[in-house]
């Protein structure tokens, strides 16, 4: 996993959809320094418990057997094709979950467990630790090789607030309409990760 060149996409997954824009809310709340840091340590163990669960699962389930695992891949690709065209059919009534809106008035223990529960169990995030335990169960290789992509999702959790502490001003007057932005898209944030993530399958 560690020399794979599909870490960056995988880490661009996880971390489309409400889990960037709850890393926009935490960096344009009251506190935005403390949450934004305990958001991207939620990240961080939440990804790191994920890969060392679905790495020790995949071990103990039919990693060796091919045909298996292509009718996986085969269940995974029409999963997510028909979650794609179900946003986009859907796409004037998609809106981002109802939780986001209280995250502004969320402490430090709340957007802690916020994005270890959005890493770990949010669709997308979870077809993304599967793939990655898996590889790491295919290859033989202990959890701690997935250590890039780990690494990688934690800086792109990080960006918002990284963005905030180097431009200041102007990353506080751009921050909320990003925000704003990404939350009226909804529907084409999902479409765009799902296809996404469909090529990172087929290829």
């Amino acid at each position: 996993m560690s020399g794979s060149t599909a870490i960056l996409p995988l880490a661009i997954t996880m971390m489309a959809g409400p889990q960037i824009l709850s890393a926009l809310v935490f960096v344009t709340a009251r506190r935005p320094v403390a949450l934004s840091l305990a958001f991207i340590g939620g990240v961080a163990v939440g990804a790191s418990a994920g890969v060392v669960v679905t790495s020790w699962l995949a071990g103990r389930v039919l990693v060796d057997v091919e045909p298996m695992g292509l009718g996986i891949e085969i269940t995974l690709v029409a999963i997510l094709l028909g979650l794609a065209l179900w946003n986009l059919v859907q796409r004037d009534s998609v809106e981002p979950p109802r939780w986001l809106t209280g995250m502004m008035a969320a402490g430090a223990a709340r957007a802690f467990l916020t994005a270890a529960l959005l890493i770990t169990l949010f669709p997308s995030d979870a077809v993304v630790l599967l793939t990655v335990g898996t590889d790491l169960a295919r290859t033989g290789s202990p959890a701690l090789a997935a250590w890039p992509f780990v690494l990688a999702t934690t800086v792109i959790a990080a960006l918002p607030l990284l963005a905030y502490l180097a431009f200041g001003d102007r990353a506080r007057r751009a921050m909320p309409r990003v925000r704003e932005w990404l939350t009226s898209h909804t529907w084409l944030v999902n479409v765009v990760v799902c296809l996404f993530f469909v090529l990172l399958i087929l290829l």
